[in-house]
């Protein structure tokens, strides 16, 4: 939690004058009761009305200006703990964005958005509290001590012996309360995990018949988080009755105890109306202290868990002494020996990987479910980095370049094509901010895009839904074809990214792609051996391995990994 205190540097001074503001609001409250008794005794008991008129309007004054200090704290510490907020969620925002593959895999998706949202907004709302109760908490029970005692010494013996009670009550429901917030943010995770499964799953969900079943799977997890949730809110819940219990007969004690010392002429009565409300400034700064153990445990395991985010240091960094820049990653790209671990896996997702590929080139890769084919491709733009060998562009190991020199060469499209909110056009030009029109044109023409989309409403200008969910699978992959020939980049990875087309669309769409990328190396991964049959050189995978390298003639040949492949989709006659 202090460590995230720190990011309040920027505000310092706004939180200065909150302080300040709340030290001079609880300077009026202490000073309030003690005027009441003035009035009380000098005023009241002598009937003289000119000093009543004259404190009660000095009282006014005070209590005018303590509400204006009320106020302007609250507004900045509102203000300070807002910008905090959003600095924190910026930051966090920025260091997930570093993250490689695996530490996404290693904390969740569900998790890192519960973290950015609930978790912040706890610590949030915690500091604006803090702000406010840190300083007029302590002042208020130690000025009102200060004050009772010097109103009548003994009768502070009741405050005296409460204040410890309050404090052991307040120890023992927040020790029991601390462990249950911890479990509560797990619990939040995970209902935020089904949730978000339910969501992005909706149309498998519905073609199964399987609505009841993560409808069930769902309540137990809100139950869980429910049942939890009852169970700290019980506990905490007791602490106002108990304390308000206490105060009470704290009050009837020295409302008892007073009227005794009025009779004996120790005490006047304007003594005993303020001796009360000091008792009362007492009790109730104990409240918001109680009020902040019941937020700040939550707060804590917040801040841990936000913490946690922030320490987690990513797996690829940029080489040390060397600035961000856009690189002509130009050249041949070549795996040498190339093995690669998923983090936690036994075997080898990919052992010994030696090709070339040239520019000006077409190389496919191909080979059956689980032989390591997109892992392949992911290693280039480094979203993992390799375990043993090395991948070069134009002699130079990836990881001697930075992130954004490498992935400015690289036009890249996913096996699961990704589109975002916005336009046709916007979703092209993610590729290239600075594309004009006419290039986007141009690239919706070569991935056989432009017919459909001129055939809609507002043309390049359509909207497109979250998920690309108004667009079909076919529609979704030309696009993202279309987003990454606007790139003009060097390296061109197509990720089985012909899967939804038609045969006739794909063989135009290949063909539109060698005119287009003649100065450009190109890497497909396909299924369809009409994807890849005509490449400069077929790579086949195997097992993690690679079984054969050479064009669709020689391997017909050499290869029997490949011919399989080959003649379970092709005729005798068209493999002739």
């Amino acid at each position: 939690m202090l460590k995230l205190l720190r990011m309040l540097r920027p505000y310092r001074l706004i939180v200065f004058f909150v302080l300040l503001f709340v030290f001079l609001q609880s300077l009026s409250d202490l000073y309030l009761p003690t005027l009441l008794s003035d009035i009380v005794d000098n005023g009241v008991v002598k009937g003289d009305n000119p000093y009543i008129w004259k404190i009660g309007g000095f009282m006014l004054f005070i209590a005018l200006a303590g509400g204006l200090c009320s106020i302007g704290a609250s507004y900045l510490s509102a203000k300070s703990s807002g910008g905090f907020g959003r600095d924190l969620r910026s930051r966090v925002f920025a260091h997930v964005e570093k993250y490689s593959l695996h530490e996404f895999d290693k904390i969740g998706t569900a998790s890192l958005i519960t973290r950015t949202t609930n978790d912040i907004t706890q610590v949030q709302q915690v500091l604006m509290m803090m702000m406010r109760v840190m300083v007029a908490a302590p002042m208020m029970c130690f000025g009102g001590i200060i004050m009772a005692l010097y109103k009548d010494a003994h009768l502070s013996l009741i405050i005296i012996v409460i204040v410890p009670i309050l404090a052991l009550v307040i120890l023992t429901v927040v020790s029991r309360g601390v462990p249950l917030f911890k479990v509560m943010q797990v619990k939040i995770d995970k209902l935020n995990l089904v949730l978000r499964e339910n969501l992005t799953g909706i149309r498998v969900i519905r073609s199964f018949n399987r609505t009841k079943h993560e409808q069930a799977r769902f309540n137990d997890a809100n139950l869980d988080l429910t049942n939890t949730a009852i169970k700290v809110n019980r506990i905490m819940a007791s602490l106002m009755p108990i304390m308000m219990l206490v105060l009470n007969f704290a009050s009837l004690f020295i409302v008892w105890f007073g009227g005794l010392r009025i009779d004996h002429g120790h005490m006047a009565v304007g003594d005993l109306m303020a001796f009360i409300q000091y008792a009362w400034q007492i009790m109730f700064a104990l409240i918001f202290a109680s009020m902040m153990f019941v937020m700040i445990p939550r707060a804590s395991a917040s801040a841990s868990r936000i913490n946690e985010v922030l320490n987690m240091v990513p797996d690829i960094n940029d080489p040390a002494g060397r600035a961000a820049q856009r690189a002509d990653a130009r050249g041949e790209l070549a795996f040498n020996n190339v093995s690669f671990h998923y983090p936690g896996a036994e075997m080898p997702a990919l052992s010994n990987i030696s090709f070339t590929a040239g520019r000006g080139e077409v190389t496919a890769i191909i080979g059956g479910t689980g032989s390591g084919k997109s892992t392949l491709i992911n290693l280039i733009p480094r979203f993992y980095d390799v375990t043993d060998g090395s991948i070069t562009v134009g002699g130079v190991d990836i990881r001697e370049m930075t992130q954004e020199e490498l992935r400015a060469g690289i036009g890249l499209v996913p096996q699961k094509a990704v589109l975002f909110t916005g336009t046709i056009a916007e979703n092209i030009r993610f590729g290239k901010d600075d594309a004009s029109d006419e290039d986007i044109r141009h690239a919706a023409v070569v991935a056989q895009a432009y017919d459909f989309v001129s055939e809609m409403k507002d043309g390049f200008e359509s909207p497109i839904a979250q998920g690309g969910t108004n667009v079909s699978g076919g529609q979704k992959q030309r696009l993202s074809i279309a987003r990454a020939l606007v790139r003009k980049p060097s390296i061109y990875l197509f990720d089985d990214s012909f899967s939804a087309l038609d045969f006739k669309t794909d063989a135009k769409l290949r063909a539109a792609l060698r005119s287009e990328t003649t100065d450009a190396t190109v890497l497909i991964v396909a299924q369809r051996v009409s994807t890849v049959m005509d490449a400069d050189r077929i790579i086949v995978l195997d097992d993690g391995q690679v079984s054969a390298i050479g064009t669709h003639r020689e391997l017909l040949q050499s290869s029997t990994v490949y011919r399989e492949i080959v003649t379970s989709q092709l005729s005798e006659e068209e493999i002739a």
